[in-house]
């Protein structure tokens, strides 16, 4: 884009678009105008650039017009989709919707007027995947460096068995058995890290995020008491 286009697109259009998108198009979805006044820039300067490579001339009342309606029917500088099911055409069609998860789907009063949003439908108490996964390759690689004494250990507290079974089994007494539990605890720390139990019981990040924003409700509401 020449400097020309551009002292155009900044004295001419954007002013046109500031004070037309507020009142002619509809935010989508999580959209505020302030959005789509720059995301209407970047489509009105791309307009621009066409428009000189092609060498017409074309006044800035039209390259307004025409990114206007581009935004009404739900084209966005990042794409026109109408499949995606988070492009704005596609909303705009009926065909999806989207919906926040702060959004309140029920109250209950019997609680205290407690709130319940759509993030509490979809939330999980449950371990993060992700972690369970990690964990059970961690132990993978480490039971095969183990002898069998110590994989005996683990799978009988695994089983929920005593470890006076592994001594039957292998024939040993306490000491030498209280032996091998330490040789086995030493190995993981080793093995695992130090921080190990503090791993475990660390809640994963999405589940952080969503209990901060239950107690910044409930603070909210506590004020409003």
């Amino acid at each position: 884009m020449s400097p020309q286009a551009g002292w155009i697109l900044q004295k001419e259009v954007v002013p046109r678009l500031r004070s037309a998108i507020p009142r002619c198009v509809h935010c989508i979805g999580a959209e505020d105008h302030e959005e789509l006044v720059q995301d209407a820039t970047a489509i009105a300067a791309k307009m621009l650039h066409n428009v000189e490579l092609a060498g017409k001339q074309v006044t800035p009342g039209n390259i307004a017009y025409y990114t206007i309606q581009h935004c009404k029917s739900g084209r966005r500088s990042t794409g026109s989709s109408v499949v995606d099911i988070m492009a704005a055409g596609t909303q705009l069609n009926g065909n999806t919707r989207l919906h926040s998860l702060n959004e309140v789907v029920a109250t209950d009063d019997e609680t205290g007027g407690e709130i319940f949003e759509l993030q509490d439908v979809f939330s999980q108490d449950s371990e993060d995947p992700s972690q369970i996964a990690a964990r059970n390759l961690d132990w993978q690689t480490l039971m095969a460096r183990l002898p069998a004494r110590e994989k005996a250990i683990i799978v009988a507290l695994v089983e929920g068995r005593t470890v006076a079974d592994v001594a039957v089994a292998f024939n040993l007494d306490r000491s030498t058995l209280q032996v091998s539990k330490h040789r086995l605890a030493d190995l993981i720390l080793e093995f695992m890290g130090a921080d190990i139990l503090v791993e475990v019981l660390r809640l994963p990040g999405w589940k952080h995020d969503l209990n901060t924003n239950r107690e910044r409700l409930a603070c909210r509401h506590d004020r409003r008491i």
